[in-house]
């Protein structure tokens, strides 16, 4: 592939990509002389901003050691105390924030009194959020997947008198839990355990249309065509798969936008099997989507975690609309129109003119010198 320059684009403009979105490498290089591999090259990379990096997951815990390091280091004085109000624990955390477009967490110390529970940031001497021991009605522990590392975190969830629910975070959870409920015993109060509320889906609510409702979701990696002008090769990209009640769709982490949407009538076959994937994905399992798109039939292929619960929901929603697939069951080749076995084409292609799925396509190889 032949370098190309664009001269609308400048290297702040590269700059900003980078640093805004990030950029991520895969590379599975191997080297070779006279037909002999010498050399491999394994190079999984991310380089970003560190906001970005911390938005995906990656170096949380060092970027909150550092925050906590620096805020100790500080010499502004703490959070005010009233006269004669006690302090029982002082935790470097964070609370989920939520206005109108605006949403995120919020860093800062959280101080447990005998009367109060604020989150203050020493660095701005400002307060960021504060609830009287009274005011809360019951707690939870909310368990949290996130969505890029899949790397699991929980959160303390609050229900206050208001009738809102606040969710919090700090190095210690339970040391933080402990020292609320232990306000509250000296005061006389209880917490009751609340059921902890369902994770917030923040990129459903993006594409989510009026009306729309999420039935199943997962997290899921999708085959796509290239992007990049030029390649060849269909790459496995992250993201998250969605079965909502108008349609099928896939939503790529990276981008944050959807890449591939089909409406559930448009589905006419599923199928879930073993194959091999390569070194870039832990799970040897695929499921082919068939569905209807211009000029004919195509296949979208996802691997995952709980394909057989997938290929169960998307089957269920074909029965529901009169399409029952079997073993016996024809189809039309996408690129030519020959008519064959749905798994003839999935598994060897058309015999006619050669086409095959996207799944079956080689992956970048070896590189000879």
């Amino acid at each position: 592939m032949e370098p190309t320059r664009d001269t609308h684009y400048t290297l702040v403009d590269l700059l900003d990509r980078v640093l805004d979105k990030g950029v991520v490498l895969y590379a599975d290089v191997i080297v070779s002389v006279a037909g002999i591999p010498l050399i491999g090259v394994n190079l999984r990379a991310a380089l970003a901003g560190m906001e970005t990096m911390v938005s995906y997951g990656i170096m949380q815990e060092w970027d909150q050691k550092v925050r906590a390091q620096w805020s100790d280091a500080r010499t502004e004085s703490g959070l005010p105390v009233a006269a004669g109000e006690q302090l029982r624990l002082k935790v470097f955390g964070s609370h989920y924030y939520s206005e109108g477009i605006y949403s995120a967490w919020r860093l800062g110390y959280f101080y447990v009194t005998d009367r109060r529970v604020v989150l203050y940031q020493t660095g701005f001497n400002g307060t960021l959020f504060e609830t009287p021991l009274e005011a809360i009605t019951g707690l939870a522990i909310q368990r949290d997947n996130h969505s890029f590392t899949d790397s699991e975190r929980e959160n303390l969830c609050l229900s206050l008198s208001s009738g809102n629910i606040v969710l919090l975070h700090a190095l210690d959870i339970y040391k933080l839990r402990e020292a609320i409920e232990d306000g509250m015993s000296a005061l006389g109060l209880t917490a009751r355990e609340i059921p902890a509320p369902p994770v917030a889906d923040q990129s459903a609510a993006r594409f989510l249309g009026e009306g729309e409702e999420v039935v199943y979701r997962g997290k899921m990696w999708h085959m796509m065509e290239p992007l990049m002008p030029g390649s060849t090769a269909d790459t496995w990209r992250p993201g998250h798969l969605y079965i909502t009640n108008k349609r099928l769709c896939w939503w790529y982490d990276f981008d944050e936008k959807v890449l591939f949407d089909v409406p559930l009538e448009g589905i006419t076959a599923v199928a879930a099997e073993t194959r091999k994937l390569g070194s870039m994905l832990k799970k040897d399992r695929v499921l082919d989507v068939v569905y209807e798109a211009e000029p004919g039939k195509r296949v979208a292929c996802f691997s995952g975690d709980e394909l057989p619960q997938w290929e169960k929901a998307l089957n269920e929603i074909i029965t529901r609309q009169g399409v029952v697939t079997n073993e016996e069951d024809t189809d039309t080749c996408p690129q030519c129109g020959n008519e064959a076995p749905v798994r003839e084409l999935l598994e060897e292609g058309c015999s006619r003119c050669g086409w095959v799925s996207p799944r079956l396509k080689k992956q970048t190889p070896e590189i000879a010198i």
